[in-house]
């Protein structure tokens, strides 16, 4: 009878394993990895010049397609691999891997954005603009006169936090990056056997609002000459609810090249949720002179019809006296943009 009544009454669940928090390391250790996270975007445009010389403008181009994978290993470790074609230009853009246990020194190492610049390390779809300013082209590429070509990423490794929570709504203080980096850019060994140092330091005086102080020293090698550069910058950036307005300057110095400087000004506002006007002023002159100035004014409605659809048309009026040709010239931009 007992047996039988024993038969009837239901399992009893297993007790549950001991919650261990504390994550052992170990080359047999195959817990604790997300599921990798695959996406990317795209973005084209269409481009129209009024410029002598121009024919135009480029019409209908990519302006980049971009995939990634990124994921964590053991909680702490994040990775990413990012890769990019522009029409037929196909490269890697980043691979990395950084160590985030501690939100006040996270260490990351493998190819990725220099440390300078608010803008540089802004994605292309958050920068409010059809393209990144003069100023981080020609202040985080490679050399003086770069193109850009590697959108301001060498290979190297650099430590930063965050730290110092004040406020009511305990946002950080301060947030710094120091690195070094090989010196050469994007996808290139080190060539000298020297490493660049950059660094930021930046306030955040109420939350999403920052001031930052960025430095750089290294050399390169460009046309088979080993020269040195030394960089600063200073910045404000404030991105938050309809409001968006970044400001940076910077000074370059170049062996045996002269001084440059750089400097722009954007600011936005959300009129709806799905409308959002913006403006830009920048300038960068080679030499420190006004002789060579490229000075851009642009006026940038936006249309966002979704959080991955939205389309921007951007008008330029360029004043550019360091052009052999027509230095006054209009050029229109139209862009779509889509994440997936």
């Amino acid at each position: 009878m007992v047996a039988a009544t024993l038969m009837l009454l239901p399992a009893m669940a297993a007790e549950p394993a001991e919650n261990n928090s504390e994550v052992e390391y170990g080359r047999k250790v195959t817990d604790y990895v997300s599921k990798p996270k695959f996406g990317g975007y795209f973005i084209g445009r269409y481009s129209y010049s009024d410029q002598d010389g121009a024919k135009g403008g480029a019409g209908f181009n990519q302006r980049l397609i971009r995939a990634y994978v990124d994921g964590t290993i053991l909680n702490d470790f994040k990775y990413r691999v990012q890769i990019q074609t522009n029409n037929n230009s196909f490269h890697m853009k980043d691979f990395f891997v950084e160590w985030q246990r501690y939100k006040f020194a996270m260490i990351k190492v493998g190819q990725f954005k220099r440390a300078f610049g608010f803008e540089n390390p802004m994605n292309p779809w958050d920068i409010s603009t059809g393209d990144y300013s003069i100023f981080t082209k020609k202040m985080t590429g490679d050399y003086k006169g770069d193109t850009w070509g590697g959108g301001g990423r060498d290979q190297g490794i650099q430590v930063q936090g965050d730290f110092l929570k004040v406020g009511e709504d305990k946002h950080n203080l301060f947030h710094y990056q120091i690195g070094l980096w090989n010196g050469q850019g994007i996808n290139t060994s080190d060539t000298d056997g020297k490493k660049d140092l950059i660094g930021t330091i930046q306030v955040q005086p109420i939350k999403n609002l920052y001031v930052g102080f960025f430095g750089w020293t290294g050399d390169y090698y460009a046309g088979g000459v080993e020269k040195s550069c030394n960089k600063y910058a200073f910045g404000v950036k404030y991105d938050d609810n309809d409001w968006t307005f970044r400001g940076e300057w910077a000074h370059a110095q170049y062996t045996g090249q002269g001084n440059d400087d750089a400097w722009y000004l954007v600011a936005g506002y959300c009129f709806t949720d799905w409308f959002k006007l913006n403006g830009e002023y920048q300038t960068y002159r080679n030499g420190k002179s006004w002789r060579t100035a490229q000075c851009m004014y642009s006026l940038i409605p936006e249309f966002q019809l979704h959080k991955n659809l939205k389309f921007q048309i951007q008008y330029n009026w360029n004043n550019n006296r360091s052009s052999a040709v027509d230095k006054h010239y209009n050029e229109l931009w139209a862009e779509f943009y889509v994440r997936f």
